[in-house]
């Protein structure tokens, strides 16, 4: 694979933290899947999320779910990160900017 280093760009710190341009901002989505097992060599594909300028959704595909009570599953919010976590442990995060 090729690699590419980061001051190869010509980028500061000031270039990344601007925002973006207002009719950039709206046509940026993103997704994909990501491992809910704790095991490094896991691919499970436990949670598809996907992210825009306005949203984050986050679809859980645990097997050993199904069937438990919804109480199982929360959602911990905090002004930049969101979690989420079955029968108290953390499954899935995300950092939140804005």
């Amino acid at each position: 694979p090729q690699s590419v280093e980061v001051s190869d760009l010509g980028l500061s710190m000031a270039d990344l933290e601007a925002p973006l341009p207002v009719e950039a901002s709206g046509n940026v989505r993103s997704s994909g899947y990501q491992s809910t097992s704790r095991l490094v060599a896991s691919r499970d594909e436990g949670v598809r999320w996907e992210e825009s300028a306005e949203t984050v959704a986050a679809t859980l595909t645990i097997p050993g779910l199904r069937g438990q009570p919804p109480a199982a599953v929360a959602l911990e919010l905090t002004p930049t990160t969101a979690t989420v976590t079955v029968f108290g442990r953390g499954v899935w995060s995300c950092v939140l900017r804005g």
